[in-house]
């Protein structure tokens, strides 16, 4: 009989919801284990089956867990302001709000049919105002922050305005811009408040400045690196391009060295540290400053090759340099200006990319080279970014093969500088036993020698001197849209004023749309409630602007990752409304204990979350600088994409046994029109999509054959299964044991639904181990050896491979452990009562029914998990292979614990080996226990 897991998971999923019983306990004596799944996003699509997974393994891993004694946290909620929502609102001019909240209510409906063990009580948005009111607390707490490089940490600016006071600059050694002016104490006391904040400005870890951005015009808005794909925005693929905006930017570089040490700390996956290790960049080496021939100005560069400082022959700038302009002869001025207009419209990710193309202009003057004297043509080319370093490279041909290439390109004179190395191509010499030459001073020496003699003779003639830089730049914090986190600043007399932390939050106002105005300015120019009273320390009407005491507020608003790059503080105090968490229950529940989502975010969320939590360390308001001691990311479920194939320039759509020699381009259709055989259903075709309605069809025996591919599942490639199906005809239970029956965790693997029915089979299988003639039957009576070592063995294997996160083999060996209980005919209590705990992480749906069956009253959520016996693991029966001469004839069932003597006699007493000897003379036994016996007979 098929269990009647409509009804069962029902009737559980309104039973845990109702006794709320996963709500994480405090004060607790248990231990604490913290799980917790990436922020979903809600999209108006829902839920599709390669979404739950990295849910489902993170739920029966807290499940486990709360079997094993620990008091388990398994939140969740929603990363709910973003662009998409945005977008529709701009389309339709339905607020934001409403667009989330009908796609949140879509998401919790989907997530509940799963039954996921998650703390709803702690359930909240980003975009709500009480959530939001401590993002912007927290970005207070950033502009009132400066770093300290002496204590290599983050201090309030209090201390550094104390610090002003008595000494001005002198001895402080603090993280800021690199135009700060030094300042005696006398000469900070003479500046203005006005001054004296502008001043603070060059410090705040959170600041106003002009910064070289993504910019998306179809957006309407900023994109962050991570957000730009193929020079495209990720959301929607519009076009970006490069433009100067004086934006809020976060001094994330400050954090860059202990960024690198924390990922000693942590228990990450290797490629995804990798991935920071390599965005935060570390390099050792020296700045070098060339001055400009014939200009007030000089060229500061960065080079972790000093030693190969005579190998320079020319420089190249970024085309966005503010040099460019000022130092661009007249007869090179509009070959320069069309340079930097085409740059400007590729990202710097393209820009990297682009190792095949090679371009540049001359500016037509040199720069003085800073140890021979010699005249270096300054050039600029895209392949130098504005944002990495100082925007500028002193080219060595003859030792990187960019800079070979382009002095190739554009015969630009190449000077060797190693001794017995031959420049055919770029020499990439390493710090071995090379030798420097045509060097003057550095001749002879190795590179090694040569970059130290290098860097102590520019710091004695005070061009240059050693330096750790960093690829890692301050992350741009502004965005130009409506639907975010307001910032919580407002503009008095130009300078950037916090509203008082008493007032937060500043709720976003209401506008009548979404788009920028007509000025340029952001969406939130459209506002007309969005100017502050400073006395009275409200939100008032911008046209009350020019009154004293009103001033305008922030028109930009939060990205994206502001909100989620501290939710996990907050779900462990989710409803204090006095402060973003309570100490000792941060202090309890620490660092997340297994965070689980997906690697895309390696050097977005993941980065911004770390830099958030050291800050707030620094000041006080957390116990712990890392946020989540391990993290395990898990692969995609591919879908399986249908395409049929259109002649090119017809709607005629061609067979796929039928294009060989044809001109067609592959179309997806979705699959749900394509059976198990692959013919397509291409008369509703028609009705399916506009394009189709006048489409024509070169069939092959009357079928429209589609051709497969796995690849990522999308809405956009027509290859989504939806999970609410799934569960309706199989059950939650065995959507959530399929998917993790598929593969590893970590990897990705192809969904393939004829693949689920021998689950489905399990658990019914599962389900009649309890159930005689449709009637649940139980025995008490004590189960078989063999019994009990099924159920030790699975108790063993299960426990090891929950604890390695190795999910998909868990579930084999509970598909064997079942089939031996067939087999044996088992119903016995002894045997299905713990093996019912020991499943319930898994299904716990059908788990649930049948503890309730088995005359308990409570869930089974807090049961203690089972331990394997290890007397039950030994081996009863060993099977021997029976050999005469060495070739194998019967096998021998015997006790495990035979003698070699007893091996020996079972051996001679079988009928078989009569046969086999057939009146020939035993010469030898060879018995070695446990393993082989072997008759040596002739």
């Amino acid at each position: 009989m098929a269990y009647p897991f409509r009804s069962i998971e029902k009737k559980w999923q309104s039973f845990w919801a109702k006794n709320h019983t996963f709500s994480a306990a405090f004060p607790s004596n248990k231990p604490k284990y913290y799980v917790l799944d990436m922020f979903p996003y809600p999209s108006g699509a829902g839920l599709h089956v390669g979404h739950p997974l990295g849910y489902i393994a993170s739920d029966v891993v807290s499940r486990y867990k709360r079997h094993k004694g620990f008091n388990v946290l398994h939140p969740q909620g929603y990363d709910s302001f973003g662009l998409p929502a945005e977008q529709y609102a701009i389309q339709t001019g339905q607020h934001p709000a409403q667009t989330t909240d009908t796609n949140i209510k879509r998401y919790r409906e989907q997530l509940d049919q799963l039954g996921f063990s998650f703390d709803w009580d702690r359930e909240f948005r980003t975009s709500e105002p009480d959530y939001y009111r401590w993002t912007q607390w927290i970005f207070s707490q950033l502009f009132a922050a400066w770093y300290d490089n002496t204590s290599d940490r983050a201090k309030p600016i209090s201390t550094l305005i104390d610090h002003l006071d008595k000494w001005g600059t002198d001895q402080l050694d603090a993280h800021c811009d690199e135009d700060t002016p030094l300042l005696t104490a006398t000469e900070w006391k003479a500046l203005t408040s006005d001054e004296q904040q502008t001043y603070l400005l060059h410090y705040r870890m959170t600041y106003l400045a002009e910064s070289e951005v993504n910019w998306c015009p179809q957006l309407g808005t900023v994109l962050a690196n991570d957000e730009v794909v193929n020079g495209v925005s990720e959301r929607g693929g519009f076009a970006v391009e490069r433009k100067k905006m004086t934006q809020w930017i976060m001094r994330i570089s400050c954090y860059a060295e202990r960024l690198l040490d924390g990922l000693n700390t942590i228990d990450w996956p290797e490629p995804l540290k990798e991935m920071q290790r390599n965005w935060i960049g570390r390099s050792v080496g020296a700045t070098v400053r060339f001055s400009v021939f014939q200009h007030d100005a000089e060229i500061e560069v960065f080079t972790t090759r000093p030693d190969t400082l005579y190998g320079v022959t020319f420089m190249t700038l970024a085309p966005e340099h503010p040099l460019v302009q000022n130092i661009t002869t007249d007869d090179q001025r509009v070959a320069v200006q069309d340079y930097v207009s085409q740059s400007a419209k590729r990202t710097e990710r393209d820009r990297m990319a682009d190792v095949k193309n090679i371009t540049g202009v001359f500016t037509g003057s040199y720069a003085i080279h800073p140890l021979s004297g010699a005249k270096v043509p300054i050039w600029i080319g895209d392949y130098v970014l504005a944002g990495y370093g100082t925007g500028a490279v002193m080219a060595v041909p003859c030792g990187d093969q960019r800079d070979y290439e382009f002095a190739t390109h554009f015969s630009i004179p190449i000077t060797n500088i190693f001794a017995d190395v031959e420049i055919e191509n770029a020499a990439h010499v390493e710090k071995g036993e090379t030798r420097i030459a045509n060097s003057d001073f550095l001749n002879g020496l190795t590179v090694a020698e040569a970059t130290q003699a290098a860097v102590e003779h520019l710091e004695k003639i005070d061009r240059g001197t050693a330096k750790i830089q960093y690829r890692l730049r301050d992350a741009v914090f502004s965005r130009q849209r409506y639907w975010g986190e307001p910032i919580p600043v407002y503009f008095k007399n130009g300078i950037p004023h916090l509203i008082s932390e008493h007032c937060l939050p500043l709720q976003l106002p209401a506008v009548e749309k979404y788009l920028p105005t007509e000025t340029g300015s952001p969406p939130l120019g459209n506002a007309i409630d969005w100017a502050w009273d400073e006395t009275n320390e409200t939100v008032v009407t911008i046209d009350k602007i020019n009154e004293k005491t009103i001033f305008p507020i922030e028109l930009n608003t939060m990205p994206g990752w502001a909100g989620s790059s501290w939710y996990f503080n907050r779900y462990v105090d989710a409803k204090n409304n006095k402060a973003f968490a309570d100490r000792d229950k941060l202090e309890y529940w620490g660092k997340v204990d297994l965070y689980v989502g997906g690697s895309e975010h390696a050097t977005g969320h993941l980065l911004y979350s770390r830099f958030w939590q050291k800050v707030l360390f620094d000041l006080g308001h957390v116990p712990v600088n890392e946020f989540a001691q391990k993290l395990v990311n898990q692969g995609m479920i591919l879908g399986e994409s249908a395409f049929i194939f259109r002649k090119s320039g017809t709607q005629t759509y061609v067979s796929a046994g039928l294009i060989n020699g044809i001109d067609v381009e592959p179309i997806h259709v979705d699959v749900t029109y394509v059976d198990a055989n692959n013919v397509v259903a291409h008369h509703e075709l028609k009705n399916w999509r506009p394009e189709f309605a006048d489409a024509k069809f070169d069939l092959e025996d009357g079928k429209l054959i589609a051709k497969r591919e796995v690849e990522k599942m999308s809405k956009s490639k027509y290859n989504v299964v939806n999970p609410d199906d799934i569960c309706d005809q199989y059950g939650a239970d065995t959507l959530r044991m399929y998917e993790l029956f598929l593969g590893p965790i970590e990897q990705a693997k192809p969904w393939n639904t004829a693949g689920i029915s021998g689950v489905y089979g399990f658990l019914n299988k599962f389900w009649r181990l309890f159930h005689e003639n449709e009637q649940f039957s139980i025995s008490d009576e004590p189960p078989s050896s063999g019994m009990l070592k099924s159920l030790h063995t699975t108790i063993e294997k299960v426990t090891h491979d929950i604890d390695q996160f190795s999910l998909n083999t868990a579930v084999s060996a509970f598909m064997i452990c079942v089939n031996e209980l067939t087999a044996a005919k088992c119903n016995h209590r002894a045997i299905l009562k713990p093996l019912t705990v020991l499943l319930a992480p898994f299904a716990p749906h059908i788990c649930e029914e049948l503890w309730e069956k088995l005359g308990h009253t409570s869930s089974l959520s807090n049961e203690p998990y089972p331990i394997a016996d290890p007397m039950h693991l030994k081996e009863t029966q060993i099977t021997y292979p029976i050999s005469f001469n060495g070739k194998m004839r019967f096998t021998l069932d015997l006790d495990a614990e035979a003698t070699k003597d007893e091996i020996e006699q079972a051996a001679l007493a079988d009928e078989r080996t009569a046969q086999y000897l057939e009146g020939k003379t035993i010469r030898k036994m060879i018995v070695i226990p446990s393993k082989i016996v072997n008759i040596v007979c002739g």
